[in-house]
C-alpha cells in the first residue's frame, strides 16, 4: 500500500482542542464529589501542562528550523541535566551522593542508546555521505525526540529502583552487618537489595510490554498513525522505542548504583550518612 494513502486528513483545530479539553470536567467532578481534595491540583497541573507543551512546540519549532548540531547537543546535556536534578529531588538522598552518578548515567546512556538507534537501527550513520554521518546523528528532528523520550523513562525506573534500594539498605543494616562479618564482599551483601530493586522498577515495563497491541494501544504507535504514518511503520518504530526505552532505562540504573556506592558507604561497607535530614 502507498504511503500516499496514509495520509493526514485533518488537524486538530483550536476548536477541538477545546473540546477535547472539557473532557477533564468528567474527573474533576468525581474528585470534587468524593471530596479528595485534588482539584486544585489537577486544574494547576492541565494549566500547567498546556502552557508547558505550547512552550515546549515554540521551542522545538525554533530548534528544527536552526537545525545546528552543536546547539542541538547542547540542548541535550541541558535535558540531562533537568532530569537529573529531577530524578535527584524525587528520592530521599543527599544531592552529593546522587547528583553525579545519575548525571554520568544519564548522559553516557543517552549519547550510547541514541547513537546505536539513529546509526545502526534507523541507518542515519551511512546517511550523509562520508564525514558527514555524525552529523546526522545530531540533527534536530532525529536527536531530541529520541534523547528525550530515553531520559524520560530513565528518569522515572531509576527514581524508583533507588528509593526501593536505598530504603532497603537503611532497613537490612543488620543483614549488612551479618554478611559483611561473614565474609561477603559488599557487591555480594547488596545484590539481594539490588534484585528487588530492580524487580520492582522493571515489573510494571515488563507488564505494559506484554499487553502492548493487544490490550494497551501505545502512544508513540498511535500518535504516528495520526500523523499519517502507515500502520507497519508506526508498529515497527514502537517495537524499537519500547526495546531502547528497556535498555536505556536498564543501563543507566547499573551505572548509577554503581557510581553512587563509592558515595554510599565507608571501607568497611557501611552505610554512610546519605539520607536528607
Amino acid at each position: 500500500m502507498k504511503n500516499e494513502e496514509w495520509e493526514v486528513k485533518s488537524d486538530i483545530t483550536l476548536i477541538g482542542l477545546g473540546l477535547g479539553l472539557l473532557l477533564m470536567a468528567l474527573p474533576l467532578w468525581y474528585l470534587r464529589h468524593y471530596r479528595t481534595g485534588l482539584v486544585r491540583a489537577t486544574l494547576s497541573a492541565t494549566a500547567r501542562m498546556i502552557v508547558q507543551l505550547y512552550l515546549v512546540g515554540l521551542y522545538l519549532g525554533c530548534l528544527f528550523e536552526l537545525d545546528c548540531w552543536w546547539v542541538n547537543l547542547a540542548w541535550g546535556l541541558v535535558m540531562v541535566a533537568v532530569a537529573t536534578g529531577s530524578a535527584a529531588q524525587r528520592t530521599q538522598l543527599r544531592p552529593a551522593v546522587l547528583l553525579l552518578p545519575l548525571g554520568i548515567a544519564f548522559l553516557v546512556t543517552s549519547l550510547l542508546i541514541t547513537a546505536y538507534f539513529l546509526g545502526l537501527v534507523q541507518g542515519l550513520a551511512s546517511a550523509g555521505g562520508e564525514g558527514m554521518a555524525w552529523r546526522e546523528l545530531l540533527a534536530a528532528r532525529y536527536f531530541i525526540p529520541i534523547f528525550g523520550i530515553l531520559l524520560g523513562n530513565m528518569l522515572g525506573v531509576n527514581v524508583l529502583a533507588i528509593s526501593t534500594y536505598y530504603d532497603g539498605l537503611r532497613r537490612e543494616q543488620q543483614m549488612m552487618s551479618y554478611l559483611l562479618g561473614n565474609g561477603a564482599t559488599l557487591s555480594e551483601a547488596t545484590a539481594p537489595l539490588i534484585r528487588s530493586a530492580i524487580i520492582k522498577a522493571f515489573n510494571p515495563c515488563i507488564a505494559n510490554m506484554s499487553i502492548m497491541g493487544l490490550v494497551a494501544m501505545p502512544g508513540t504507535m498511535i500518535g504516528q498513525i495520526l500523523g499519517g504514518s502507515a500502520p507497519g511503520t508506526a508498529i515497527r518504530y514502537q517495537m524499537m522505542i519500547t526495546v531502547i526505552t528497556f535498555a536505556a532505562s536498564m543501563l543507566s540504573l547499573v551505572i548509577t548504583i554503581a557510581l553512587a556506592r563509592r558515595r554510599s558507604f565507608d571501607p568497611y561497607g557501611r552505610l554512610g550518612d546519605v539520607f536528607r535530614k
